[in-house]
């Protein structure tokens, strides 16, 4: 990821965020390159290191948005997805995932995902599936 490419969004982007965005990534530095993508993009951010953390912490109920990582130890990101959903949580949820395949795409499309990113991506594509998942709007 590449923080100009952040920079380059502008200052007000069109998103009405009451909330904060939640990073679930058990890597340390991909949670810390997304928190300061997020953070220079002008959003407010909490991160976590497992969905068990995101799901004790309790502010799944007041988020604008969640970006988790499918391949995560304990809960996977699908199965957050789930648990959110089974608490009454209803934020859009933006997956990300090395182990891209054509049926974990369709799998997390018809569990609810927002969202579904392929790693490597580029800043750009992070921004702009996020802004569609809070807008409602299903990425292309």
């Amino acid at each position: 990821m590449n923080e100009a490419t952040a920079a380059s969004r502008s200052p007000a982007m069109p998103l009405s965020l009451t909330g904060v965005i939640l990073v679930v990534e058990d890597d340390d530095s991909m949670r810390q390159a997304i928190q300061r993508l997020l953070n220079a993009a002008g959003f407010k951010t909490e991160a976590y290191a497992s969905s068990e953390a995101l799901l004790a912490d309790g502010r799944a109920a007041f988020a604008a948005c969640v970006v988790s990582d499918y391949k995560l130890p304990g809960i996977s990101g699908l199965d957050l997805l789930a648990a959110l959903r089974k608490r009454g949580h209803w934020p859009p949820v933006v997956l990300v995932t090395a182990h891209d395949s054509p049926e974990l795409r369709h799998e997390a499309m018809r569990r609810g995902a927002s969202g579904y990113l392929a790693k490597p991506f580029r800043s750009r594509d992070l921004l702009d599936a996020i802004e569609l998942a809070v807008q409602g709007r299903p990425m292309p």
